[in-house]
């Protein structure tokens, strides 16, 4: 997607929090707009006491967030951290300190480690760039992963841009969350009518979001708008008005549902719909009610369709609230299953209803038969993990004397009766898997990021010294393109999505995966105290390919797998090693190729008889519609490779599924590679995380 003009992004990390990125900026090439809205929370933080205060206004230039540390409740030195933050960076951007925002995330209580941050100002400054995606990341606390958004649309003939980054997972309640979102837009607005059409997309969307109904001292919403796009400046009502609000709603609402499904420890997005009711401000409030109830949450997480706890709540705060409101009147759908209807339980199949209810997103809605007003909420269900990620937190987050915080998760921290069940469940997954094998296929961001390769180095060590026999298989993508591109090199196109390879660009790739990424991965490993052994498909020969042959157009040097060196592979793994392989296969007359590392995967996996295949990408698992698919059969993928469901890539890694399995490994299961130690997370839980296939 293609952001507004005249934004640059940067995130970095300058040592508040321990390794993690922590330090996000976002710059107006040119003066802009501001608005923003902000906590309820009489508590409210240093940043957001500042931001409050001036706002809205004409001149902003940059909005400087951080995350790890809240400066909360740190009295009138806070309110100096943030003077000095904003004098730092208007010296380092060479602006006004009155252009320059500020907002911070993360531990309450602690000083901000203003020096840290100044210092690290300059580098930030000079990362600038058209990416976002390091200060999305930047800003994320408790989140698993960055929140986005896009929107676009025409106004009097020119094309407007708008960019949301967000961040929230806890301390989510109905006055907004323990959030910061940046909202971009080249429209040309002024402040004040910025300031209204922000109000109303919050309204819709972020007033509406509920994790577990705790507010924060730090929530806050911003919006610049450089005027870049050309466009007349919008009056405060009217068509173009009317249209660039709801651009900004719905952009607010895809990032409020972002947050909901991340929401601390949850595993469905429940979103709640209200209709029939006698007025918008009855709808909301019922809507906001029913997420947040943590009766409601609790059924959600254990996939029980209990209306009752539903229509309760709503009589609940209908009562405290003095609504012209009957909760018997009402019907109740669940799944769009009517469970409630003609004030009486409606006979249903429950338990394929609980089946239903077990999917990613989980849909109540309900209807009160009192007016023609409705409104949406978005929450998620209240799982034992949050229980788990709050009794933790201020145990396991240990703030530095300088402000900064270390995350110190070691056993010994955890309660005595945690640790004991922590580890008697564990014990019996590794006498489950001791002596198997499984194959590990690793490509997508883990191969750029250090920490995640670190954390699946890690994962594979730890499997080995369990008992398991892994065996790892990597691609190299993104390398491959960036010195493809650094060279000049990689013109030869795609094919169906994908990288055609000619024989010079073969060079550059086998350089790259048995040169770079081959090596940098078996000294992770070795130096984590691991035996792996780095081997390309050439070694041995490990891997006989032929030219893969494909309907839709030549990929040049890409090749298949024709046979695998199962003897050498048993040399190796009886000799207590970890191979590493590099998918690049040997052809007739010495010619080389190019190869998918899933599908090399699933040949090694069938060659040396693996129990499982786990393919890593940068996706949740096998996603269809948007939602995660966490159970597939053979036939389902025959399915939907039958209908031109799966396209590029990712049917390559669909063909390789099919062919592990139908060459006997057991389970394959599709993770996500964005996320520390997803590994073991899929070895050491019941069903896995992700996407499992099986044969039937």
């Amino acid at each position: 997607m293609n952001g507004p003009l005249g934004f640059r992004y940067a995130g970095l990390h300058v040592g508040i929090k321990p390794g993690r990125k922590d330090l996000a900026l976002v710059v107006s090439d040119v003066p802009a707009s501001a608005a923003g809205c902000f906590t309820v929370n009489t508590a409210k933080a240093a940043p957001v006491r500042d931001a409050e205060a001036r706002l809205p206004a004409q001149g902003a230039r940059a909005l400087l967030m951080n995350s790890g540390n809240a400066n909360a409740l740190t009295g009138r030195a806070g309110e100096q951290d943030v003077q000095r933050l904003r004098d730092g960076l208007a010296e380092a951007l060479h602006v006004s300190a009155d252009a320059v925002l500020t907002a911070s995330t993360g531990v309450i209580g602690v000083r901000l480690p203003v020096d840290k941050i100044v210092t690290g100002l300059p580098r930030l400054v000079a990362s600038l760039g058209p990416g976002w995606d390091s200060a999305a990341e930047a800003i994320l606390t408790t989140d698993t992963h960055s929140k986005v958004a896009a929107r676009s649309l025409l106004l009097r003939g020119r094309e407007v841009r708008l960019l949301g980054l967000a961040k929230g997972s806890g301390m989510i309640a109905p006055q907004m969350a323990t959030m910061i979102s940046a909202i971009c837009t080249d429209a040309s607005v002024p402040a004040p009518v910025l300031a209204k059409a922000l109000r109303l997309a919050v309204d819709r969307s972020f007033h509406c979001l509920v994790v577990d109904g705790d507010m924060s001292t730090n929530d806050c919403v911003f919006a610049l708008a450089n005027g870049l796009a050309s466009n007349p400046p919008l009056a405060a009502e009217g068509e173009d008005f009317d249209a660039f609000a709801e651009a900004l709603a719905q952009l607010c609402m895809e990032l409020a549902r972002a947050i909901a499904a991340d929401g601390e420890g949850a595993t469905r997005l429940l979103t709640v719909e209200v209709t029939g009711a006698p007025d918008v401000a009855v709808a909301r409030d019922a809507a906001k009610s029913i997420a947040a109830s943590p009766l409601v949450k609790s059924a959600i997480f254990g996939a029980d369709p209990n209306w009752g706890r539903i229509l309760a709540t709503v009589g609940a705060r209908g009562g405290s609230q003095h609504w012209a409101v009957d909760p018997v009147r009402a019907d109740v759908h669940i799944q769009e299953t009517l469970v409630y209807g003609r004030g009486a339980p409606v006979p249903h199949d429950a338990e394929a209803l609980r089946v239903r209810m077990r999917e990613p997103q989980v849909l109540v809605q309900v209807h009160l038969a009192e007016g023609a007003a409705s409104a949406t909420a978005w929450g998620c269900d209240l799982s034992y993990d949050y229980v788990k990620i709050n009794a933790d937190y201020t145990s396991l987050i240990v703030p530095g004397s300088d402000g900064s915080v270390a995350k110190d998760d070691r056993l010994t921290r955890y309660s005595p009766g945690f640790k004991r069940a922590l580890l008697v469940e564990a014990l019996k997954y590794i006498s489950r898997f001791a002596g198997s094998r499984c194959v590990l296929s690793l490509g997508g961001g883990a191969m750029v990021k250090q920490t995640l390769k670190r954390s699946f180095c890690e994962d594979v060590n730890l499997l080995r010294s369990v008992g398991l026999r892994p065996l790892v298989v990597h691609g190299g993508g993104h390398e491959i393109a960036a010195t493809l591109k650094q060279l000049g090199a990689g013109e030869a196109g795609e094919v169906d999505g994908v990288r055609v390879t000619d024989e010079t660009d073969l060079k550059l790739v086998e350089m790259v995966l048995t040169g770079r990424v081959n090596s940098e991965l078996v000294t992770l490993l070795n130096t984590d105290g691991g035996c792996a052994v780095g081997v390309s498909g050439k070694d041995g020969p490990l891997l006989r390919a032929q030219k893969l042959v494909t309907e839709g157009g030549d990929l040049g040097r890409v090749g298949e797998v024709t046979e695998v060196n199962r003897d050498f592979l048993e040399m190796l793994l009886t000799g207590g090693y970890t191979p590493v392989i590099a998918p690049v296969g040997l052809g007739e007359g010495g010619m080389g190729f190019h190869m998918f590392a899933d599908a090399v995967a699933a040949e090694v996996a069938v060659a040396v008889g693996a129990r499982k295949l786990i393919i890593l990408l940068d996706a949740p698992g096998l996603m269809a519609d948007g939602e995660l698919q966490n159970r597939l059969t053979t036939a389902d993928l025959e399915h939907q490779l039958a209908d031109g469901a799966v396209v590029g890539h990712l049917k390559v890694t669909v063909q390789a599924i099919l062919r592990a399995l139908r060459g006997g490994v057991e389970r394959v299961h599709v993770i996500d590679a964005r996320v520390p130690h997803s590994g073991i997370a899929e070895l050491f839980t019941d069903q896995g995380v992700g996407t499992l296939v099986t044969l039937q």
